[in-house]
């Protein structure tokens, strides 16, 4: 228990804690709170639907999980709900398995964002390579623009789910464009953009939810022409709004296996997003979040948000910076903007069906664009090839296959970019006499600042500098067929060696026994105390000698030159 308490702490509570918390902050608060509250409203309906899902779904999503991150996770200003990388991941969840199924999925990624979080996992999350992140948030980005362009230009017809099958689809049916439904598009794409540019207050987004709306009326009630709106879509709606209730499909084995792909995917989605986010708000703030804390959170929050018929939720960078730039201070800004959103779905939600879809597909479209980074993906490509090749691959994946494929295979680049990383840190070289250094010191202190030292024949001074580990294994193989004829000892250098995995301890071992069998001895010079223990653990320090296991280069080169003496007079 006392273990978990170091883990899990909860910002809220060491805020309230600290007694710092006064009225001021909390009308601080409650401003910020109120204004990202309607932020965030046409953006949880826009995602709602996108992903396949009725608004109100999005709603109680936005309000739920929103209130849940803001109560139980790690930082001060991350604002929760659900985002646009998630529209992907959830459409093709209800296309493949139904609500259900989605609900199993997303509580499944809870539980995964729980042990990740216990696990101390948090800090995992900030070595993922940039190229990744960028390719992941350019490639959905592409997407929820692929998907928003039937609502967007009028269409009618059923598109096929697919980056290509859809844009084959489209430039098909150029000609059954509704021209009316295309103008309201694009004219609020352009009050958003005209918007945002000069009102940072009050979000395009909302600006254009109300300018549409109000013209989707009049337009109906006075020229006779009607758009598509959210009543079309969900005529249920008009009757009322009924809390949706989760549904659950058989629990077996099969059906959760077939999920496991989906929740993983969701929760490592959730984590990148949301701990990006927290990072981000790090450097604006000058504040610390919890990494660990927040997975929690964010897990619990996942788990209980189905349960009320919600979907997938995240920490949401745009509206945690709404929340910074008006001024909000602690979770509390949070706590209000979910019941901002509960109020307004309680009386104000009856009149989203006058909402046009041509109106929410212009917001997305926005949305998509401001994930889309296109000035940092055109950065990135002036980087070396593997990033480049990574950064290409990721995003691909993406556009083209499937966003579950694209974090499978990141994840692999993942560790396959820090491997090469340690590799290319990583060598092993034979020093020449003019080259090596030596006082007791010389371990510590930079070659340069050291006498040099003679050499005695027959001896074979190695260096070895970075891991010594599994990615390093054909290296050293390489080194040891290139030993030199007459070497009687050799010398390995192993100052520059921070660690040792069972593969490295595996890899000296086997240097060492064919140096044996052709009669060469083996001495350690400048092993530190964990790479000393290793030896130690797998009994390699027996093999080689104790006494042949030395501190420095001068010790080493002392034992060198007795079993130099010791061969000569035998």
């Amino acid at each position: 228990m006392l273990e978990l308490s170091s883990i899990y702490r909860p910002r809220i509570r060491h805020i309230f804690r600290k007694g710092g918390y006064d009225k001021q902050t909390f009308v601080q608060d409650l401003i910020a709170g109120i204004i990202v509250g309607i932020i965030a409203l046409p953006l949880a309906i826009a995602f709602g639907i996108a992903s396949g899902v009725t608004p109100q779904q999005g709603l109680i999503t936005a309000i739920v999980a929103g209130f849940l991150i803001s109560l139980l996770g790690g930082t001060r200003f991350l604002i929760g709900g659900p985002t646009g990388a998630f529209i992907v991941i959830v459409a093709g969840i209800i296309g493949q398995y139904g609500f259900g199924g989605l609900t199993i999925a997303t509580i499944m990624a809870g539980i995964i964002l729980i042990i990740m979080g216990v696990c101390k996992m948090g800090v995992v999350f900030k070595f993922i390579p940039y190229p990744i992140v960028v390719g992941f948030t350019s490639g959905i980005a592409v997407t929820i623009f692929s998907t928003q362009i039937k609502d967007f230009c009028g269409f009618t017809m059923d598109v096929p789910a697919g980056f290509i099958p859809e844009w084959i689809c489209y430039f098909k049916n150029l000609a059954s464009i509704n021209w009316t439904e295309f103008a309201a598009s694009a004219g609020c794409l352009l009050l958003i953009i005209v918007w945002n540019s000069r009102i940072k207050k009050i979000p395009g987004s909302l600006a254009a939810l109300v300018a549409g709306t109000i013209a989707s009326v009049c337009l109906s009630r006075f020229a006779g022409v009607e758009l598509a709106t959210i009543g079309t879509k969900f005529p249920e709606l008009a009757e009322g709004l009924p809390m949706p209730k989760p549904s659950f499909p058989a629990m077996d084995f099969q059906t959760i296996k077939g999920l496991a792909t989906p929740a993983f995917t969701i929760a490592i989605l959730c984590a990148i997003e949301s701990l990006l986010a927290a990072m981000v708000t790090d450097g604006v703030t000058g504040r610390k979040h919890n990494a660990n804390t927040e997975l929690i959170g964010e897990g619990i929050a996942n788990m209980i948000t189905p349960l009320f018929g919600g979907i997938p939720a995240t920490g949401a960078i745009a509206r945690t910076m709404a929340n910074i730039n008006n001024g909000g201070k602690s979770p509390v800004a949070g706590l209000v903007h979910a019941v901002v959103l509960l109020l307004i779905y309680l009386f104000l939600m009856p009149y989203a069906v006058y909402i046009p879809l041509s109106c929410l597909a212009a917001i997305l479209v926005m949305v998509a664009y401001g994930m889309s980074e296109w000035r940092t993906f055109k950065y990135l490509l002036k980087g070396d090839r593997a990033d480049v090749s990574v950064l290409l691959i990721t995003f691909g994946l993406t556009v083209l296959v499937d966003l579950t494929v694209a974090i499978e295979v990141g994840v692999v680049l993942a560790i396959v970019l820090f491997v090469r990383r340690v590799m290319q840190t990583s060598d092993i070289h034979v020093i020449e006499h003019s080259k090596v250094a030596g006082t007791e010191e010389e371990e510590i202190l930079s070659p340069e600042d050291t006498p040099m030292l003679d050499i005695p024949k027959g001896v074979e001074v190695c260096e070895i500098t970075g891991p010594f580990f599994f990615g390093r294994a054909s290296k050293f193989e390489e080194f040891d067929n290139r030993m030199g004829n007459g070497t009687k000892v050799r010398i390995l250098r192993m100052r520059s060696v921070p660690f040792m995995d069972s593969t490295g301890i595996k890899n000296l071992r086997s240097l060492t026994q064919r140096a044996s069998g052709r009669g060469i001895t083996t001495i350690l010079s400048g092993v530190n105390e964990n790479v000393r223990k290793e030896l130690e653990k797998f009994g390699v320090d027996k093999e080689i000698g104790v006494g042949n296991i030395k501190p420095h280069i001068t010790p080493a080169l002392e034992r060198a030159k007795e079993i130099i003496a010791e061969g000569r007079q035998s």
